[in-house]
């Protein structure tokens, strides 16, 4: 539902459900009236999520006693990472605004792994891809250092125009800043379903209008490709 104007009795604090299922997790968080801290549940598990995922939000909406009519904003994770487990959250998040006529935030990895918003200019943040390679992606920075990609972090392209200053966290993040001038930190990111809800309350809070319906951010293509072998002869 993107484009349409926020109603002028909009809740100054909305009360928001977010969920994550980019990785071998189910992550639901949820906040509300805005003094509270965000609460809910992480559950690892290397598959199963398009089944658990419901379940696990009902279970954090009656923790916090609250029924749909009652969710002001939804939030999700739209990668990059699982691309199953992305499709599963986006798909989720969309069909429940679309139902429930609210607004549908996406939050990046990057977002996710920072851990509030906004993200500081000049940092550039890296989360862990498949074969211990990395997604990064630069904030505050132009050219291909602002787009999500995915690198070596042992022979990290030149392009990424790292300026002096720069700061590098999260997955191999210091031996990504030691081909530039740059400072490193490493993290490892871990999905809080509480922050997690806290940044999709801020971003209802920052917005003027429903965002534009939220898509996967694959950065890396499904490594599946459709089959060779040739259709079945229909016989007549």
């Amino acid at each position: 539902m993107p484009d349409t104007v926020y109603p002028a009795n909009r809740k100054k604090f909305p009360t928001v459900l977010a969920f994550d299922t980019s990785g071998p997790f189910v992550c639901v968080g949820a906040k509300a009236d805005g003094y509270l801290d965000g609460f809910g549940i992480l559950r690892d598990m290397p598959k199963g999520q398009a089944e658990t995922l419901f379940p696990i939000i009902e279970e954090v909406m009656d923790a916090g006693s609250w029924h749909w009519p009652d969710v002001d904003a939804i939030g999700v994770a739209v990668g990059p990472g699982n691309f199953t487990g992305i499709r599963i959250g986006v798909s989720a998040a969309r069909g429940l605004g679309l139902a429930l006529g609210i607004p549908v935030f996406g939050l990046s990895q990057f977002e996710l792994a920072y851990g509030s918003l906004p993200i500081a200019n000049g940092t550039l943040i890296s989360v862990p891809a498949p074969r211990d390679i990395a997604y990064v992606q630069g904030f505050g920075i132009g050219g291909q250092a602002g787009q999500a990609r995915m690198i070596d972090p042992g022979a990290p392209p030149r392009d990424l125009q790292l300026p002096s200053g720069m700061q590098v966290l999260g997955h191999r993040a210091t031996e990504i800043a030691h081909h530039f001038e740059a400072t490193g930190r490493d993290e490892i990111f871990r999905p809080d379903p509480g922050k997690m809800a806290e940044m999709v309350e801020t971003k209802y809070i920052q917005a003027d209008a429903f965002p534009p319906r939220p898509a996967p951010n694959y950065v890396k293509p499904p490594d599946a490709a459709p089959a060779r072998d040739l259709p079945p002869k229909i016989l007549t």
